[in-house]
């Protein structure tokens, strides 16, 4: 049967000697995994719509796992996510998150969305340590694990102080902490963000200016939410855990401002100085 679907690519693997197969998220059929026969060839048609985060319309045959590549075009490449280390990072951490923590068979309309304002963004050079959290609240929602955020997990007090506790489902009250001595204290900020991330479509997503204690909450808040709802094991978790701890360190091409030197005026100079910009 012939199918034809909009869709990303979230996983490529060489497949024999010049092919590739690819697994899609789509907004009708969830994952679909295809084999682009050829890809791997210099001069292949279709290697470039076998090249992981790209966005295209794959038409192809399907009799029973796996589909067949008839032919298909691509919608936008992100060619940006593969270069430098932040969108290479987050993009593959993005895309493995997905691919592991949906089964093959659901339906994933509103996933396969946030997903594309999720590499979008990043291709727009917003925050992607606030991009990246708010996609994760959208994948652990698809995966049926959102938190509680607005009422004690306990005992449904809302309008309160809370701790974050993933053992206990989200939201925990100061009379019922003691449910989870390891619970998370996090700042008004960070709460703000979970809510927001929580309840918005990502193609909503402006620039947010975070402060980077807050991000660093929102960081561990769901970093342990996932471990403890999803418990994946994601290759490309650690490269991106090493970013965002040491950020400019890990990258040779950071351009730095070289050091400000006054100009110092020659011997047949005079000494007025009104126009120099360093003074």
């Amino acid at each position: 049967m012939l199918y034809r679907v909009e869709g990303l690519v979230i996983r490529s693997t060489d497949y024999g000697e010049g092919n590739k197969i690819v697994t899609l998220l789509t907004p009708d059929f969830g994952k679909q995994g295809i084999v682009v026969r050829g890809a791997k060839k210099l001069k292949s048609r279709y290697g470039s719509l076998a090249q992981v985060f790209t966005y295209g319309d794959y038409s192809y045959y399907k009799g029973g796992t796996l589909g067949t590549l008839n032919s298909g075009e691509i919608i936008r490449s992100f060619h940006e996510l593969r270069q430098g280390l932040d969108g290479p990072a987050y993009a593959a951490y993005a895309a493995e998150l997905t691919d592991r923590a949906i089964n093959d068979d659901e339906a994933a309309a509103n996933l396969f969305h946030q997903l594309l304002a999720f590499q979008s963004a990043l291709a727009e050079g917003k925050d992607p340590q606030i991009v990246v959290r708010a996609y994760e609240m959208k994948v652990v929602a698809a995966a049926g694990y959102e938190p509680n955020l607005d009422e004690c997990a306990g005992c449904g007090k809302s309008n309160v102080a809370f701790r974050f506790s993933p053992p206990a489902g989200g939201a925990l009250c100061h009379s019922c902490a003691y449910r989870d001595p390891g619970a998370l204290e996090l700042d008004d900020g960070a709460w703000r963000l979970l809510r927001i991330f929580a309840g918005m479509d990502m193609r909503r997503l402006g620039n947010v200016s975070v402060k980077e204690s807050t991000k660093l909450q929102l960081r561990l808040a769901l970093r342990r939410w996932m471990d403890t709802h999803l418990g994946l094991n994601l290759k490309s978790r650690g490269f991106l855990d090493q970013l965002e701890k040491y950020g400019d360190m890990l990258s040779p091409d950071v351009a730095r401002p070289a050091p400000r030197v006054k100009p110092q005026p020659s011997p047949d100079e005079g000494t007025d100085r009104s126009d120099d910009p360093s003074v």
